[in-house]
């Protein structure tokens, strides 16, 4: 099964640690980053897609970030 997340965090180091983070543990970038603006905070947000194969069948409890 081909597991799927969409990392999301506002711009800052943080959010280059966890896509980092995620790479790590076996996780592959999919697409291209997306970097837009938060109006309600006023700041800049970034998002990665990010997929991994796992064994096992899709089950919608299933933990993503700790695949």
């Amino acid at each position: 099964m081909r597991a799927y997340r969409l990392l999301t965090a506002e711009d800052t180091s943080a959010f280059c640690h966890k896509v980092t983070e995620a790479l790590a543990k076996g996780w592959e970038l999919y697409g291209s980053p997306a970097y837009a603006f938060d109006a309600a905070t006023g700041t800049m947000r970034c998002a990665q897609a990010v997929t991994k194969d796992v064994p096992g069948d899709y089950d919608p409890a299933m933990k993503l970030g700790a695949l």
